[in-house]
């Protein structure tokens, strides 16, 4: 988890997730290039915020400090692999690789003591971008897809990224408001923040609803039922008053991929579906 392997896994399940609703063949060299792609931007982001990570995951900071110079070259060739297996299936899948490590770049970085990451909501709104991009799009680099499928998937996506994001930073309420990052916790205060994930996670149900009726993802109903329902759980579990979090965040809230890529897997095979 400190090396930011296992979210690589899930930016290697995302994509499955989203070939599997789209109903075509997964194309495994795009989902080891998500993979490496995650595997960068997040070290990235771990070595530039170090500050940060000193007060609320030491651990983590101690390693990244001890570990820099492996982790940069690490990320270097991480990143040079991903360009070259997406560029490998299709040219336009380089775009798509492309566009959240300069989102990662751009957030991250501090030009004369500003940062966009510091700006309230900015940072889940770039995280979840990143990754509605490559579920919405990178299956659309080898495929024709309908629009409308692809818009449903980066919704999806979307949401369900923002909501991780500002999770973990109810994680990390405490150093951020020790360093003054205006977090969306730290700004509106736990119940609010609550709320406000709860009804995002809302959204959902119509969105279900809609793509049902519009005849998508018939086949994955269930994973998506699933998917909603383990939303509103982990957002009642993180954001209780003084819950202590610790690694159980990555475990349950990253590794939610995990159980949604498995139960896909699930109504591919499956003879009922």
């Amino acid at each position: 988890m400190i090396s930011s392997i296992f979210i690589g896994i899930t930016g290697f399940l995302l994509p499955y997730f989203s070939f599997s609703l789209y109903e075509i063949d997964v194309n495994y060299n795009l989902l080891l290039a998500s993979f490496l792609l995650t595997f960068t931007v997040y070290n990235l982001d771990k070595v530039t915020g170090i500050e940060e990570d000193s007060i609320n995951v030491p651990e983590r900071a101690g390693f990244i400090e001890k570990n820099k110079r492996c982790i940069i070259f690490a990320v270097i060739i991480a990143y040079l692999g991903a360009l070259t297996l997406s560029f490998l299936q299709s040219p336009f899948a380089i775009f798509i690789i492309l566009f959240p490590f300069c989102i990662g770049i751009v957030y991250s970085i501090k030009i004369s003591n500003f940062r966009l990451k510091d700006v309230t909501g900015v940072k889940n709104i770039t995280v979840a971008l990143s990754w509605a991009v490559i579920g919405g799009f990178l299956p659309s680099t080898v495929s024709d897809l309908s629009p409308i499928a692809i818009m449903l998937i980066f919704y999806f996506a979307f949401s369900k990224l923002f909501i991780n994001t500002v999770l973990f930073d109810v994680r990390d309420i405490e150093g951020d408001r020790i360093n003054n990052v205006k977090t969306i916790p730290v700004v509106f205060g736990m119940k609010n923040t609550r709320r406000f994930l709860l009804i995002l996670n809302s959204t959902l149900i119509p969105w279900l609803i809609h793509s049902y009726t519009g005849g998508f993802f018939h086949r994955y109903i269930p994973v998506l039922i699933f998917g909603i329902i383990y939303g509103y759980w982990y957002i009642l579990h993180f954001c209780r008053d003084g819950l202590k979090i610790g690694r159980s965040i990555d475990l349950l809230v990253d590794g939610e991929w995990i159980p949604l890529a498995i139960l896909c897997f699930i109504c591919k095979i499956s003879p009922i579906f």
